[in-house]
């Protein structure tokens, strides 16, 4: 069964962080393509070692939006 996930990219020093939103797994590289690869093993891994955890999956996407706060 096919799945897509939402992921998060995010640049940490020299080391790019991926984050996938649904399950919270994390895992990083060295370049923006690394750190996707890195993420979908890890995710492969991940759904292999918890197969429970796909009953938990929803097939719609999370909703994504933005949030404005005033800071002094």
């Amino acid at each position: 069964m096919k799945y897509r996930f939402t992921t998060v990219i995010n640049q940490d020093g020299k080391w790019f962080v991926a984050r996938c939103i649904e399950l919270g797994v994390v895992s990083q590289g060295k370049t923006i393509e690394d750190a996707q690869r890195n993420l979908q093993e890890a995710v492969e891994l991940f759904l292999e070692d918890t197969p429970k955890a796909k009953r938990y999956l929803s097939r719609m996407a999370p909703l994504v939006t933005t949030l404005e706060v005033n800071h002094a």
